[in-house]
């Protein structure tokens, strides 16, 4: 997995261009830590993932993924990905292996070996705040030291291995020494922070740990 960084002013500028034309895109780094932007066709049915460079979306740099590892399917409007038993070591939505085809919704975190990519969708302009917002959530106020504890206590098993899902509440308060009900207190204010409170309760925590992560709010030296 590319170790999670501070982004870049130019790389906060590339994700709002992209935010802004409305297009369904793919956000990653690759294996030299360089953001990339990867643009779903509209016309196109299908768009392959895997190691070989003929792949639509070539992560040749991960030995994890396999030459030709599986495909995001543009059906009804609407992308999904697949992972038919192509792969060797399965495909990953918001930490959990999908064993047919998952319908994507706007931020979610899909892994291919050891490589994170997550989704968007900014037309729909649900589930998951655009680069900007988050960027003012953190400038507009500051976290507390407490819910930065929480957010990185959160976020750190993904540091470990992109097939991991975040941090349960209670290894969370293991870890920064509070109380599950403490932590369950504080995230709920983080999902308020990046406007996930509306979510179905079981996609908070990867989209926020999703969020953190690609947008820099949570940075390697933080780990």
């Amino acid at each position: 997995m590319t170790a999670p960084h501070q982004s870049t002013p130019a790389e906060i500028q590339q994700r709002l261009e992209a935010e802004r034309r409305g297009v369904p895109f793919l956000l990653f780094h690759d294996g030299g830590g360089r953001q990339v932007i990867f643009e779903l066709p509209a016309g196109a049915s299908a768009v392959t993932v895997g190691r070989r460079t003929d792949n639509d979306v070539s992560l040749a740099w991960d030995l994890e993924v396999s030459r030709v590892h599986a495909q995001f399917e543009h059906v009804g409007g609407e992308w999904a990905v697949a992972d038919d038993g192509l792969s060797r070591n399965g495909t990953y939505v918001n930490g959990e292996r999908i064993t047919a085809r998952r319908r994507l919704r706007d931020g979610d975190r899909v892994v291919f070996g050891e490589t994170a990519v997550v989704y968007r969708m900014p037309a729909t302009g649900t589930g998951f705040q655009s680069t900007a917002a988050v960027r003012i959530a953190e400038a507009g106020g500051p976290l507390t030291p407490v819910q930065r504890q929480v957010l990185v206590a959160l976020c750190r098993p993904l540091k470990l291995s992109a097939y991991a899902a975040p941090a349960t509440n209670r290894e969370i308060a293991g870890e920064v020494f509070l109380s599950v009900d403490a932590v369950k207190a504080h995230l709920r204010v983080l999902f308020e922070r990046f406007g996930l409170e509306g979510l179905p309760q079981n996609q908070k925590r990867a989209r926020l740990a999703a969020a953190a992560l690609v947008h820099g709010v949570v940075a390697e030296r933080d780990f």
